[in-house]
């Protein structure tokens, strides 16, 4: 169920040097615990710029020009992933064409994990290996086809977006919930992985602050451990099932062992429909449900509507942040706060 964090910088130089900041390469970094992550590893030589502001939806978004010219002046440009934001996709080859990419849902060793399928989770066990992976590889190479053909995202330096498609409705096709799951930040153990990818990425680019950035890595990763055996003493004694409004947290969950039993929508972009929604309430009458998460941006009216009469409590939980201040310290309030709504939901179940 959890793994140990363990500090793999053998690649790097591990004595300190001096700070060069001039020679300290500008980096723009996707979503806030991303951009937590890679604040941590540059530590006292430079400041990440976050391209996505704090509380808007990572599947569908245009930039503003002040986050057009972050990715203009990149040396180099962190990611999630095309999963997270395939919009984001041309901006970058546009932009930040000769800028270096680190793309973390690509990088070997992190737990990647599937959408959950239907409503109940119970017939569709998460695989750590990524079992299914290969019965979507051909949707998503159809569907991102389809996407490039019918919806390219031109992104220009005053970013003016007048196509005539809505930029709503493309993230809702975006973000259909088939294949991988791009929440992957939510399990630290990928996030120790990607501390280190973080570290050996800018000590390629930037070599004569490379102890610096081991020396800020290996701190991170033992706060990363420190955080996850907390995390997990906490999510111990927790009872009580729980369904979700759509399938964010899986990577939480599957690290510390606390399973949603379903979840009431297919994605974020979709309201459910009459079946979907009456499995879900037979779920909760026979799985003894307790709790319902949904995310602060979600109108709680249907889910309200959903389990009125149930004595089902609702929880909050914010799975990028959004209510946080970004900087170094974000990815630990974003877990320690995952945690908190868990035990606020959960713990008199």
């Amino acid at each position: 169920m959890r793994a140990t964090i363990l500090p793999c910088l053998t690649a790097l130089p591990l004595l300190m040097t001096s700070p060069a900041l001039a020679d300290v390469p500008r980096v723009a970094v996707d979503i806030a615990p991303v951009h937590a992550l890679v604040a941590q590893v540059m530590g006292d030589l430079g400041t990440p710029d976050l391209v996505l502001p704090p509380g808007v939806s990572p599947h569908g978004y245009a930039l503003r020009p002040s986050e057009a010219r972050a990715l203009q002046e990149a040396g180099l440009v962190v990611w999630v992933g095309p999963e997270l934001t395939p919009w984001l996709a041309d901006p970058l080859d546009s932009l930040a064409g000769d800028a270096a990419r680190l793309e973390l849902l690509e990088v070997e060793g992190i737990r990647r994990l599937d959408f959950r399928e239907g409503a109940s989770f119970e017939a569709h066990e998460h695989d750590d290996d990524h079992a299914h992976e290969e019965e979507h590889e051909e949707a998503e190479a159809d569907h991102d086809h389809d996407h490039d053909d019918d919806h390219e995202h031109e992104a220009e330096g005053d970013h003016a977006h007048e196509e005539d498609h809505d930029h709503e409705a493309e993230a809702e096709h975006d973000h259909d919930h088939r294949g991988t799951d791009p929440h992957a930040w939510l399990d630290p153990v990928n996030a120790a992985l990607w501390l280190d990818a973080i570290a050996a990425e800018l000590s390629r680019i930037d070599p004569e602050n490379a102890g610096t950035y081991a020396a800020n890595a290996a701190e991170a990763l033992a706060g990363l451990a420190t955080l996850q055996d907390d995390i997990g003493a906490r999510m111990a004694p927790l009872s009580g099932g729980f369904v979700v409004f759509h399938d964010a947290y899986h990577y939480f969950e599957a690290r510390f062992g606390v399973e949603s039993a379903g979840a009431i929508s297919l994605s974020d972009a979709t309201a459910p429909g009459p079946a979907r929604v009456a499995e879900i309430r037979d779920l909760v009458a026979a799985e003894g449900i307790t709790c319902v998460f949904v995310e602060p941006q979600f109108n709680r009216g249907l889910v309200d509507a959903v389990f009125e009469g149930t004595g089902v409590r609702i929880g909050v939980i914010d799975p990028l942040g959004a209510t946080l201040e970004p900087g170094a310290g974000l990815y630990t309030g974003l877990i320690e706060g995952v945690a908190a709504s868990f035990e606020d939901c959960l713990g008199e179940g």
